[in-house]
């Protein structure tokens, strides 16, 4: 699916929708917040911190708010969960939920820098079965169904097959970097892309083979790019190998790190190293 594309929704015989349906409603609703956002900072935002030094503008409330306008339409018996709420609203009880970064990488967006994104997905019994994440200045629109594959403006695509650390690309913190770089493993350091979701789709285009972030990330930052990489053949764990369980609204999860399968092995072999003592 394309930005901007548009196609009817059904259900499934539960009365849910299916992952198919749900990622065209994702998709459709992040390229609209998207657009919606990048308007408003050509007319001038408004911008105040949150919690100790979160940035947030008024652009984030009103993606916000248009996402969650079209996604409980499609789905209102869901939980909702949302960077601008950090709880999880709606039923309970319930085995779905969708998950919302409405601007991920605030600060680069408020900078007028290009790497921000608006991140969405549907996880069922803690992992993602449909995502979609848009990236405004580009017009890039990632999508994911589960067991069905990931793509980019509706052309397949695949994470690296390195399987070796050494000359690989490597995005991340730049501390995090240095320890690399002690090991005295030559690699080449990409920019820090301040989406942290899109850090990990990049990887998931093979743009980058290995992606990294140090710990307390939350469940919006990372559900999206959590299937979309894992559709295009790659992996997101911890330094033990662990995949992500998403449900808990308070979780801040561990330093984390995101490339193709043939890679991994190589990457949990310094992820000890890399990620001891990372701050947030």
């Amino acid at each position: 699916m394309s930005a901007g594309d548009k196609l009817p929704l059904a259900k499934n015989r539960s009365d849910e929708i299916t992952a198919e349906d749900a990622v065209r409603v994702l998709g459709d609703a992040a390229v609209a917040a998207g657009r919606l956002a990048r308007g408003m900072r050509a007319k001038g935002l408004k911008t105040w911190i949150k919690g100790k030094e979160s940035p947030v503008s008024d652009a984030d409330i009103a993606a916000d708010a248009l996402l969650r306008e079209r996604l409980t339409a499609a789905a209102p018996h869901y939980e909702w969960l949302s960077e601008e709420s950090a709880e999880i609203e709606g039923k309970p009880s319930h085995r779905r939920r969708w998950v919302v970064d409405p601007i991920d990488g605030t600060r680069a967006f408020i900078k007028g820098q290009s790497d921000w994104s608006v991140s969405v997905a549907l996880i069922e019994d803690g992992r993602p079965i449909a995502a979609a994440l848009f990236v405004p200045e580009t017009e890039e629109l990632f999508t994911a169904v589960a067991g069905k594959g990931a793509a980019k403006n509706d052309t397949k695509i695949h994470v690296s097959h390195r399987s070796a650390l050494e000359g690989a690309r490597i995005a991340g913190p730049a501390f995090m970097l240095q320890k690399l770089e002690g090991r005295r493993l030559r690699f080449e350091s990409v920019p820090r892309i301040h989406s942290l979701a899109l850090r990990f789709v990049r990887a998931a285009t093979g743009e980058i083979d290995l992606a990294i972030s140090s710990r307390n990330s939350r469940d919006w930052d990372l559900a999206a790019a959590d299937l979309i990489l894992h559709q295009a053949g790659g992996t997101l764990t911890d330094a033990d190998g662990v995949n992500i369980v998403y449900g808990h609204p308070g979780a801040q999860h561990p330093p984390l790190l995101a490339c193709g399968l043939g890679l991994h092995p190589a990457a949990l072999a310094v992820a000890g190293k890399i990620f001891a003592d990372t701050a947030a």
